[in-house]
């Protein structure tokens, strides 16, 4: 790869800066960096706070009560706690800032939304043990949580067992970690401890109409290797039973004539009479009657999986030889809308009473890590090299493509495949320097080169080559639809065709440089700048960060950051394209049903999206400033106070559905057939700034011969605005578009704005006494907005969810737990209208899982 002029020259300053400054000085050993008082007066090894962290800045361990960024750490033990199935459930109890999105319905629902500080889960950067985790390859294109099309890693691939703790680092992080850091970064440190561990848990759900059930089983074992060295291996296997809780359908008609259809018009297509037809329209009414209304089996996703994690290091002298491997496999059933008797999607020879639609994923994840560290001429050098990837290959095992006929299968073993790569190298070094201030110069500074790959692959040729049929005589029952066009789609599916297929890559070249020092023992300051350069046309960012802290007194210091961040589109964004068989609302003759309906994604690189007004994406850049206070009264009490400022302009969305007969003529115009086909795409729609408040506040005390006892409260306030909103493209002035077409409207507004809580509220209390532990916590999820691009929003109210459990430890290797989240079961609100033919839009998107309670019991060996 080329690299310019520019970006040799910071390069080569830098490094001389670093040899010219490690020339005058001999590197100070770490703890000869100067302590803020503030920290000392924290210093209880047993707390939280005080956990030593590695994530925020290059080269300096420190406790969470030095340092200079909002850090929050979480233990890994404190995953047994809450019952969850998933590592994502888990963090998001544990931190006031994360919001875990509920899987509602969709092709997409087996990646959980995420949401961090207000924002997606594509502005977080995932490490583990400090290096960056490669993506999923399903992107979010879920409405109305997140739609932007961007690939996010799934923390639920690694089993919360493996992981000793993990520091959130709640600041941006672009010119320290990657320019795709806006929001934050989560590092994941693998636990390496020595013995055998092992814990079953098995729990159901208190509502839903399918199988509550869930479950999980993990097992680790480590040992030592020399002095410093390990080796450790986890692994779990977990199911999830495929659970729904949509309200009963109020429109029952499953059997009878169609809305919109006549007995006269049915009479004269299929050659009855019209006594005949209203006998039949008898006979199906009773058949209503009996129908059990059970119109979507949208919820949680059936999911079997299994997880496996490697973590060793071996010392060689003055260097050690590390590495680390991730391997996962996935199986997923995801439900989705009932397709009616008298539907244009269903054949009575196949599915006489109608059918659920079943899309498959089977999913296999892999990584691996390796690298060499250690103490080179003065210098603390890490040398590394990781290869990830991610592949899922969609089938399903119960569906049809009515266009084939009644002769069709209800099998399909391959509608679809996508993967994506990430091959990642780095050289990080770091030092001490002494300069003749408070405290030694950290240097630290580093190499980055990283190959991104997407690719899909096209499903069988069966799945998505033309073909119609049209309704004949005896195909249903009651020849309801003689005559009409049978849906062209494999229902709830999204298959590519050869068309479709794409293999985009693109290299990116990164180095970066970190300054931190103590001016005086109370001032520290840091300055980091990394620059990047892409391969593709997304450009050549500089993103800078300064970041202070002033201990006042040893019980209170001031800390603040600026920076900037550059976020390149994914390669999602830019490729992807896809057609998929879903239900829409549809007006027919005034009457507004549900019915099976083809919808496209495009992109700018195709004639047609070119002429629907698809522009090259532009990189999304982002500033950011946040202002905080640590206040430690006393060795057992940590406050933390910060606020935080994100602008991101050109934020990369989803468009809104476009159809209508003028879409139409333009699909037509390019060889895409079928009246009513929706389309939308992805473009740079908005401006967005985004302001919060982040309180934590941690408490621990020995209560003696009661025990001893952790409360911690939690609070985060985060809000965003859009500012600028990409107009209608002129392309499409004058094109005639359905009444509910809205190129980028209210409904994806909303999901920029209010589709997240405004507020978050944690409160837990962990006591201790002997062999018992008891842990509550509830959580207070604040109001949201759910927008409707018809103006008919929607307004949840704000939630408590309590979570409690309590455990024995029964002999010296054996723990018994037994514990609720959501103890009260509490649900989301049933406003809005939602749909009579499937129950769904009654249970809002709401950041909890509206499925309500589920209870537990665990139990765990450890020795």
């Amino acid at each position: 790869m080329k690299v310019k002029r520019t970006w040799r020259s910071l390069w080569l300053a830098s490094a001389a800066a670093c040899a010219s400054v490690a020339g005058v000085a001999q590197a100070a050993p770490d703890d000869a960096v100067a302590k803020a008082p503030a920290a000392a007066a924290a210093d209880d090894a047993a707390g939280q706070k005080d956990a030593i962290i590695v994530t925020g800045l290059r080269g300096v361990p420190r406790t969470v009560t030095d340092s200079p960024a909002p850090i929050e750490v979480v233990d890994g033990a404190k995953f047994a706690q809450t019952g969850s199935v998933g590592l994502t459930e888990g963090l998001a109890k544990a931190l006031p800032a994360l919001n875990f999105g509920a899987n509602d319905a969709g092709f997409f629902s087996v990646v959980r939304n995420v949401s961090n500080r207000g924002l997606p889960s594509a502005y977080t950067l995932v490490l583990v043990n400090g290096k960056r985790r490669h993506n999923s390859s399903l992107m979010a294109n879920a409405a109305p949580k997140d739609t932007s099309g961007a690939n996010a890693p799934d923390l639920d691939l690694i089993p919360a067992i493996a992981v000793g703790k993990v520091e959130v680092l709640k600041d941006s992080a672009a010119a320290q970690y990657g320019s795709d850091a806006i929001a934050g970064v989560f590092n994941l440190n693998l636990d390496h401890s020595a013995g055998f561990k092992a814990d079953f848990t098995d729990g159901e759900s208190y509502n839903g109409r399918g199988n509550r059930n869930s479950w999980k089983a993990q097992i680790a074992y480590g040992l030592k290797i020399g002095d410093t060295g390990w080796f450790h291996i986890a692994a779990d296997y977990r199911f999830r039973g495929m659970n729904w809780w949509t309200l009963l359908a109020t429109d029952t008609n499953a059997y009878g004539l169609p809305s919109g259809s006549t007995a006269a018009g049915v009479a004269a297509a299929s050659g009855q009479s019209v006594a005949q037809v209203n006998a039949n329209i008898a006979a199906a009414n009773a058949r209503n009657a009996a129908w059990n209304r059970d119109g979507a089996q949208n919820g949680d996703p059936r999911i079997r999986a299994h997880d496996i994690v490697i973590d060793t290091a071996v010392p060689l002298g003055s260097l050690e030889l590390y590495g680390f491997g991730t391997y996962s496999h996935r199986d997923s059933a995801i439900g989705n809308n009932y397709r009616r008797a008298n539907g244009t999607a269903d054949f009575s020879a196949i599915f006489p009473d109608g059918y659920y639609p079943l899309i498959n994923f089977t999913e296999h994840d892999a990584e691996g890590t390796i690298g060499l560290r250690g103490q080179v001429a003065g210098w603390h050098v890490d040398l590394s090299t990781d290869y990830g990837k991610n592949r899922n290959h969609e089938w399903s095992q119960l569906n049809l493509r009515p266009a084939l006929g009644p002769t069709g299968p209800t099998f399909w073993p391959n509608l679809a495949t996508f993967e994506i790569r990430q091959w990642d190298s780095n050289l990080d070094v770091n030092r001490n320097v002494d300069i003749g201030l408070a405290a030694p110069l950290t240097v630290a500074a580093g190499l980055e080169y990283r190959r991104d790959a997407f690719q899909t692959w096209a499903g069988d040729p069966s799945a998505w080559q033309n073909a119609s049929y049209y309704y004949k005589v005896g195909d249903q029952t009651y020849d309801w639809n003689v005559g009409a066009l049978a849906s062209p789609v494999v229902q709830g599916a999204i298959v590519l065709s050869a068309s479709d297929a794409v293999n985009a890559s693109r290299g990116v070249f990164a180095q970066y440089l970190d300054l931190s020092t103590y001016v005086t023992k109370a001032w520290f300051v840091d300055a980091a700048i990394r620059a990047e350069q892409y391969s593709d046309s997304s450009g050549n960012p500089l993103s800078v960060k300064f970041n202070s802290r002033y201990d006042i007194s040893p019980v209170f210091a001031l800390r603040g950051t600026v920076g900037s961040g550059f976020r390149a589109p994914s390669l999602t964004q830019t490729s992807y394209t896809q057609t998929d068989g879903r239900t829409a609302v549809v007006s027919v003759n005034g009457v507004s049903t549900v019915q099976p309906t083809v919808a496209k994604l495009v992109n700018a690189n195709s004639a047609l999206g070119r002429q629907l007004g698809a522009q090259p994406l532009r990189a999304e850049r982002s500033l950011n400033a946040g202002l905080g206070v640590v206040f430690t009264p006393a060795r057992n009490v940590n406050v933390t106070l910060d606020g935080y400022w994100i602008r991101i302009n050109n934020r990369i969305e989803r468009s809104g559905r476009l159809y209508g007969s003028g879409i139409d003529a333009i699909l037509n115009a390019n060889g895409v057939s079928g009246t009513g086909t929706q389309v939308e795409y992805f473009l740079n729609a908005a401006n967005t700034n985004t302001i919060g408040l982040d309180l934590v506040a941690d408490y621990r005390k020995g209560l003696g011969t009661l025990g001893k006892v952790n409360l911690t409260v939690a609070f985060d306030y985060n809000r965003t605005r859009a500012g600028w909103v990409a107009p209608l493209p002129a392309l499409l002035n004058g094109v005639a578009l359905s009444s509910g077409s809205v190129f980028f409207g209210n409904d994806r507004r909303g999901e920029l704005t209010d589709i997240n809580p405004k507020t978050k509220l944690n409160v837990n209390a962990n006591w201790q006494k002997g062999i018992f532990t008891l842990n509550a916590s509830t959580t207070l999820y604040g109001a949201y907005w759910y927008r409707q691009a018809s103006g008919d929003d929607r307004h949840f109210d704000a939630s408590w969810i309590t979570d409690a459990s309590i455990s024995a430890r029964v002999t010296r290797f054996a723990t018994l737990q037994l514990g609720a989240t959501n103890l009260f079961n509490v649900r989301p609100g049933t406003n809005g209208p939602g749909s009579p033919q499937t129950g769904q839009g009654y249970y809002g998107p709401s950041p909890y899982n509206p499925s309500g309670g589920y209870y537990y019991g665990r139990v765990a060996f450890s020795f």
